[in-house]
């Protein structure tokens, strides 16, 4: 049932991964009885949906009252998947995805809708330079779809979506991306499929992910890589199975003389940690460049901060809210940003004289950005439930540096040159850097503590050398 559904479902029990395709069922069922019944309660849903399959005529029984309230649309949502834990410090990763709740969407058709401005595959491309422009760029008007594409595009994330290749086919013929499901494969890194996130905050990220690489680079082999946990642990073990995927195309140690190349998008991140830099030599295998979120709060995150990954920040998509056309990209005030605490400052920074000013001997992120704020963000096809099974919007406004992270990994592959490292494609990207046509220099808005970095000509805290341009110099 492709239609944008807002539903809400009460239940103490958390779903496993078996009950998911039933509590979709029981949801739609009492989203059908919601539209025969008064507004009032078309606000209400049964305690019991989950308990028991619907097997009888609509009652209004289904629409049996509970108390959670309602978020209202144009919400902005931070999913408990996003939300910092000290706990967690260095020991298990986050993701960088926030979502608006739909405000004017119709349920029964799907984006883009006139009067939103959220970005598209086409939208974004347009921007980027990953298709021929056109004035504007207006995500309701631009029709120039992505077609490039090649080698191999390796998406690394945490638990099971179990919807993911459906999802995937579904976004791709609303927007019209070549898509055959012969390129894209799910695998489980530790050799079992591992449990769903019943908070729906992972499968969130994982559509995202998985859509928004594929819509810069739709001719890509996609693999979706999923870590048996968000710990540091099963995703390291992840990303060492994704490399391999990159390499030869399998889940094993690859044979001497390999020749596969590509990107592994990392999304998720920590704050950093002191022993963060022992994890670095996870992210050096050949013919492999590796792409990670700056994070979505002030200061720098890792994996990204690793000198053996691009880190992907982010911006924000200002348009005209008469014409819907693109002003101008300026910084995203929430994106993450910073001087390392830990990471030496490499070559490709270390090089370049007003960059080596302004981080001294450390890291400095990020690298390369894109749209990233929700409020400019990107639509996202996602038919896992949310909060517990709660709410469920199938399209969805996102935003975050998740969304960075797949977008510059998909662009990056789209260029079609295939770096033998990440350092040596930071190379490429920090020595093209001042070429307009290569890259826009975001030189306006402000991130970072107190919002103390400003967006300025050249490379800064925020943006890094600003926003891809074109599929040269990368």
């Amino acid at each position: 049932m492709h239609e944008h559904l807002s539903l809400c479902v009460a239940s103490k029990r958390l779903p496993g991964k078996r009950s998911v395709r039933a509590i979709k069922l029981a949801a739609i069922a009492a989203c059908l009885v919601a539209m025969l019944i008064s507004s009032a309660g078309a606000q209400e849903r049964s305690p019991d949906l989950r308990e028991q399959p619907y097997a009888g005529p609509l009652m209004p029984e289904l629409a049996t009252a509970t108390k959670k309230p309602v978020v209202m649309p144009g919400t902005l949502v931070i999913p408990t998947t996003s939300q910092l834990n000290a706990a967690d410090h260095g020991r298990k990763a986050h993701t960088n995805v926030r979502y608006i709740v739909p405000a004017t969407a119709s349920p029964l058709v799907a984006p883009p809708y006139s009067g939103d401005e959220y970005e598209t595959p086409q939208s974004l491309a347009c921007i980027y330079g990953v298709v021929t422009a056109v004035a504007g760029c207006n995500p309701n008007v631009t029709t120039n779809t992505p077609a490039g594409g090649s080698q191999t595009i390796a998406i690394v994330d945490a638990f099971d979506d179990p919807e993911a290749a459906a999802d995937l086919a579904y976004f791709s013929a609303q927007f019209g991306l070549p898509f055959s499901p012969s390129t894209f494969q799910v695998v489980y890194a530790s050799g079992f499929a591992p449990e769903v996130d019943p908070t729906g905050g992972w499968e969130l990220e994982e559509a995202l992910d998985i859509e928004y690489a594929h819509a810069m680079a739709p001719n890509a082999k996609l693999y979706l890589v999923e870590a048996n946990s968000n710990s540091d642990n099963d995703l390291i073990t992840a990303v060492i199975v994704a490399a391999d995927l990159v390499q030869c195309g399998k889940t094993t140690t690859c044979p001497t003389g390999s020749t596969g190349k590509g990107e592994i998008s990392m999304s998720w991140g920590s704050a950093e940690y002191s022993g963060q830099t022992v994890s670095d030599a996870a992210f050096n295998a050949t013919n492999v460049v590796y792409v990670a979120s700056a994070g979505d709060a002030p200061g720098v995150s890792w994996p990204c901060a690793s000198p053996n990954v691009v880190c992907a920040g982010g911006t924000s998509t200002a348009r005209s809210l008469a014409t819907g056309n693109l002003e101008q990209e300026i910084a995203w005030s929430d994106a993450g940003g910073g001087v390392s605490a830990y990471e030496a400052v490499p070559t490709y920074q270390s090089t370049y004289a007003p960059i080596s000013t302004m981080v001294g001997t450390k890291r400095g992120t990020p690298d390369i950005s894109s749209d990233a704020n929700p409020n400019t963000g990107v639509w996202v096809y996602d038919t896992f439930p949310m909060d517990y099974g709660y709410s469920w919007y199938t399209w969805l406004p996102v935003g975050g540096t998740s969304v960075s992270a797949p977008t510059i990994t998909g662009i990056i592959n789209a260029a079609g040159h295939f770096a033998v490292s990440s350092a040596a494609e930071l190379s490429t990207i920090y020595a093209n850097r001042a070429n307009a046509a290569d890259y826009f220099d975001v030189t306006y808005g402000y991130c970072g503590y107190y919002s103390g970095s400003v967006s300025t000509t050249g490379w800064d805290l925020c943006t890094g050398v600003g926003t891809p341009r074109g599929l040269a110099g990368k």
